[in-house]
């Protein structure tokens, strides 16, 4: 439950959150959410509720697939070897 974790470390952790996505501009494209307002939330202008922390997740498990996704053609691109220097 969020009760027992301060608000301070769920506004701090919904911030790395936001950097997580690019940003205020790709986290509001991602949350559907105005960049006005998440600014609010950061600055803890207004309080970061469990509905905000479970869309946050949802749309964190959204990204996460479509960064496996991308990985995955990255790798059938380019082979699955792992001894070619990067850059």
């Amino acid at each position: 439950m969020t009760a027992s974790v301060p608000a301070e470390d769920l506004r701090d952790h919904f911030a790395h959150c936001i950097q997580v996505f690019g940003g205020v501009t790709a986290s509001s494209r991602r949350l559907g959410i105005d960049e006005r307002a998440l600014r609010r939330f950061i600055n803890g202008e207004l309080p970061v509720s469990a509905r905000l922390l479970g869309d946050t997740a949802a749309a964190l498990r959204t990204l996460i697939a479509e960064a496996t996704a991308a990985q995955a053609h990255i790798l059938a691109a380019i082979g699955t070897g792992t001894d070619e220097p990067h850059g």
